[in-house]
């Protein structure tokens, strides 16, 4: 019965057998030694051949193994290796063997379908330093087994690229991948050439194995053998010198030279090491750079040496901070799931590494091979790090005991920029000390954008463009608009005057209505600056409709900077174009009027009676608002803030003036009583505006449902009132409707609004009634309500005075009645009853 065996235990199994075999078969004295053994001829033939067939026995195991599964090939890098730990195995014999057996393998796999042969990258490291020893033979027999370890290594490319030519071919792609490389490895050229070992390696291996050869031959470096270290060391730069691109696990491969360097600072290889640095960075700066940015901070001596290894070339500092300024563009404190380097933010319990990348830009900025790449990325390192002094400052991260890279490096930059009496100057207004508080930081901002404008910076240029891509953009997080429209409105300030050219209002347009409410009140600010030339701009239009939809805004103090700067700028608007928008911005004040804020419901108002005053001579387009408007204008005449009756008074006065209504004595203090000013109203619109009153009533409805107990009062009254003169032009629907919502305050917590509800309700009642009579009834009072007009009488007597009631001037219905009391004759029964 056969059983099954797991393929990795046999391996396993076999390398043990092997290694065991390999020991004392190479353990052998030479050839040469073992003769003289013998004491005759004849034994001496016999030993000989006893001697051969051991090797030979041993050679055969290897190609029995071998012709089975190629991935046994993995014996011959392990006997390499230990070959290479004790040289007192018969080295010669065992290259011999190891060449012998590659040499078999090179022929076996032209006729595969696929090569698996994972172990050809440390195998090549390790015949790579065989083919540069100091023994001919050896070197000889080394370059030979490199020359078909190479062949094998070709044949696997060919697999790999039939199977991509395929996988093409399937897609209808025939545009193939250019075929490997047809040059013949002739052996004499390998040996001791380390330059062509090199190229030979790096154009055939493929990416994987390249990376194993690589990372053998870097731990060789630590090798106590301090010439199989030197040869390591310069087959490892040559190869990476041309094909460091092909490379892959750099993090790992910089994390291990970190971690070599740290362990001993006085390596002797160390120059290499850092050199090995240097050319990964020429061809994966991203993945070093990042690498370098992992450990913690501050950073040491080793990990600032290995800084200036990855940016010593010019050519590479562009890319190196490239690298650094999207490192910047992480808060401390804060892991990006969307970033494909997220697995590094793993340093303590935060993402620290922007304040590593600042602490590298205060060593490499100063280098003289950063100076052109320094220029070319000034803006976007000034902005990244004054948001960084920001992100620091907002958590607290600076103490006495911990450097402040990111104002550092912001000093820094100045300095290497040219800029050098901005720094000063900065120095001299206590700038740079007071950047570790948070509240200083805006001001901060507001400094340095002043201060490089009054020394007229020559990189104003760059930085206007980079600023205005960074605001067409968008930032990445909500705060970064902040210290960009600073920074950004200080500079325009600086160097245009207002109003600013098109495409700059374009973004405080935009900026008006900005999630973050600081956004937006910088914005609105500038533009309420803007109002002595608000006639120039040239799409004013569209700026007046953003500051409207600003009134939408969650955040009160946005509301009251978008009243404020509207108000600004309408005062100074020309009439024509004020007109032209009048109903729009009519219209938004509205809502706001029953807002639960005071200050904005109070402005709301007064801000509408402003613009009526304002577009008296355009009554005519704004009446149907004035109307629309009515009811919270009446509503909170009662409201419990001094600032908002006042207002609503003083709006009133404004409306009932425009629309030539006898009201505006009974909103002065000595007359005021807030039904007598409904009432008032209600017999004007029954005169004048009729049509509105049901609409009226539909807008009062929903204030029956108020938390504050003065609106439902109010609105109880204010219906009772509507319902009382405009009773005749409800439909029974309508009066279902509105029975229903009285029904509810009938059952109000406040007894004096359940007293109310009842005159209102029985009110309805009566209208209700009404229409339940004939047809021709209702026809006959509907037309009888548009001929003769019969004013109304108060019905509630709300906090009339007592003295009002038991007058001998109380309220009668005379012959002058029948045409209606007028509201000057109640006024003035109130006024007399007072005296």
């Amino acid at each position: 019965m056969w059983h099954f065996v797991d393929p990795s235990l046999q391996f396993e199994s076999q390398l043990k057998i092997i290694e065991s075999s390999f020991k004392k078969v190479f353990s052998i004295p030479s050839l040469e030694k073992v003769r003289q053994m013998g004491n005759s001829e004849d034994d001496k033939e016999d030993i000989e051949n006893l001697y051969q067939n051991i090797l030979n026995m041993y050679e055969d195991t290897l190609l029995i193994l071998v012709s089975k599964d190629l991935y046994k090939l993995q014996i011959l890098k392990d006997m390499a290796m230990w070959m290479n730990e004790d040289s007192s195995y018969l080295q010669e014999r065992a290259i011999v063997v190891i060449s012998r057996v590659l040499s078999f393998a090179s022929r076996k796999v032209r006729g595969y379908a696929s090569v698996d042969a994972p172990c050809l990258g440390v195998l090549a490291a390790e015949l790579s330093l065989l083919c540069c020893h100091n023994d001919v033979s050896i070197t000889q027999q080394a370059s030979l087994g490199m020359h078909h370890l190479l062949c094998i290594a070709k044949c696997q490319n060919e697999d790999i690229e039939k199977t991509k030519s395929t996988k093409y071919e399937k897609h209808g792609n025939h545009c193939l991948l250019s075929p490997s490389c047809d040059t013949e490895f002739v052996p004499k050229v390998l040996q001791r050439d380390r330059a062509k070992i090199a190229q030979s390696v790096g154009q055939t291996l493929m990416p994987s194995l390249l990376t194993d050869f690589v990372w053998s031959l870097l731990m060789t470096l630590s090798s106590p053998n301090c010439v199989t270290a030197f040869k390591a060391s310069t087959i490892l730069k040559l190869t990476l010198e041309y094909h460091a691109h092909k490379v892959t696990m750099v993090s790992k491969i910089v994390d291990a030279i970190y971690k070599k360097l740290r362990e001993n600072s006085s390596h002797v290889m160390r120059q290499a090491m850092l050199r090995v640095t240097t050319l990964l960075t020429r061809t994966s700066p991203k993945k070093v750079i990042f690498q370098l940015m992992d450990y913690p901070v501050p950073a040491d001596d080793t990990l600032i040496l290995m800084w200036h290894a990855a940016g010593s070339e010019s050519s590479v500092a562009p890319h190196v901070l490239k690298t650094i300024l999207l490192i910047l563009k992480g808060k401390p404190g804060e892991v990006h799931a969307s970033l494909p380097e997220r697995r590094r933010f793993s340093l303590d319990t935060t993402n620290m590494m922007p304040v590593a990348a600042s602490q590298a830009l205060c060593t490499l900025l100063p280098v003289g091979s950063y100076k052109k790449a320094v220029a070319q990325f000034f803006p976007q390192l000034l902005m990244a790090l004054m948001l960084q002094v920001f992100y620091i400052s907002e958590l607290r991260l600076v103490t006495e005991d911990r450097p402040f890279y990111a104002r550092d490096a912001l000093r820094v930059l100045l300095n290497c920029s040219g800029l050098q009496q901005v720094d000063i100057a900065l120095k001299k207004k206590n700038c740079w000390n007071q950047f570790s508080e948070e509240l200083f930081h805006h001001q901060g901002v507001y400094l340095i954008a002043k201060t490089l404008s009054e020394y007229n910076f020559p990189q104003f240029p760059e930085t206007l463009q980079y600023l205005y891509k960074l605001s067409v953009e968008g930032p990445r997080r909500s705060e970064d608009s902040v210290i960009t429209v600073i920074f950004f409105t200080e500079l325009l300030n600086n160097f245009f005057k207002d109003p600013f050219p098109e495409e700059f209002l374009v973004l405080f347009r935009n900026w008006v209505n900005d999630s973050n409410p600081a956004v937006s009140k910088l914005s609105l600010q500038k533009i309420a600056n803007m109002a002595p030339v608000i006639n120039e701009i040239e799409n004013v239009c569209s700026l007046l409709i953003s500051i409207l939809d600003a009134f939408l805004s969650k955040e009160k103090t946005v509301i009251i900077r978008a009243l404020l700067t509207l108000r600004r700028l309408l005062g100074k608007l020309d009439k024509v174009t004020y007109s032209s928008l009048c109903i729009r911005i009519a219209s938004s004040y509205c809502p706001l009027m029953d807002h639960s804020n005071e200050g904005i419901r109070s402005m709301a108002i007064r801000h509408f009676g402003e613009l009526l005053r304002d577009m008296s001579h355009y009554m005519w387009m704004l009446n149907d608002v004035v109307l629309g408007g009515l009811v919270p204008l009446i509503l909170f005449l009662e409201d419990t803030d001094i600032s908002v009756v006042k207002a609503c008074r003083h709006t009133l006065t404004i409306c009932t003036s425009e629309l030539n209504w006898s009201t505006s004595y009974l909103l002065k203090d000595k007359y005021y009583n807030f039904e007598l000013v409904v009432l008032n109203i209600c017999n004007n619109l029954l005169v004048s505006h009729e049509n509105y009153i049901t609409d009226l009533i539909s807008d009062t409805l929903g204030f029956l449902r108020s938390s504050r107990i003065y609106l439902r009062k109010a609105s109880v009254i204010l219906i009772g009132y509507l319902a009382k003169s405009g009773g005749h032009l409800l439909l029974r629907d309508e009066i279902e409707v509105m029975l229903e919502a009285i029904d509810r305050v009938l059952w109000d917590e406040d007894p004096i609004i359940r007293q109310l509800a009842e005159i209102t309700h029985k009110i309805f009642k009566e209208i209700a009634h009404r229409l339940t009579s004939s047809h021709v009834k209702q026809t006959f009072r509907r037309l009888f309500h548009f001929i003769y007009i019969k004013k109304l009488k108060p019905l509630y007597n709300y906090n009339w005075p007592n003295n009002l009631a038991s007058s001998p001037m109380k309220i009668k219905e005379t012959d002058g009645d029948k045409e209606g009391l007028t509201d000057e004759n109640y006024v003035y029964m109130f006024v007399k009853n007072e005296t």
